[in-house]
């Protein structure tokens, strides 16, 4: 819940929509609406390092455990919904939300 919670601050702050988003065990897949003045990677690195350092704050026992690591993978994949349709990418999130937490991608 805190994840959505940051990433929910971060968007608003941005000017960013949420069209659907996923959260799974170990990463986040969203389709979004981003304004044209703010860069793809811009809203990246705000959202993981808000992320980041928040969870580093309020969660003791994981600050632990990945002290000295990056908490995230340092890339990210993004795609624009002209190179493939809307329907194709909100089927997408669909199959990602219809797997069992844990489950492979």
């Amino acid at each position: 819940m805190r994840v959505r919670e940051i990433v929910l601050q971060v968007c608003k702050e941005m000017g960013v929509k949420i069209v659907k988003g996923v959260l799974s065990r170990d990463h986040v897949h969203m389709f979004v609406e981003i304004p044209p003045h703010v860069a793809v990677s811009q809203f990246v690195q705000r959202a993981k390092g808000r992320f980041s350092r928040k969870v580093h704050q309020e969660f003791s026992e994981l600050r632990k455990r990945y002290w000295g690591r990056r908490f995230w993978v340092r890339g990210y994949f993004c795609t624009t919904s002209g190179n493939i349709t809307n329907e194709v990418i909100l089927q997408y999130l669909e199959n990602r939300s219809a797997k069992p937490t844990g489950a492979n991608r």
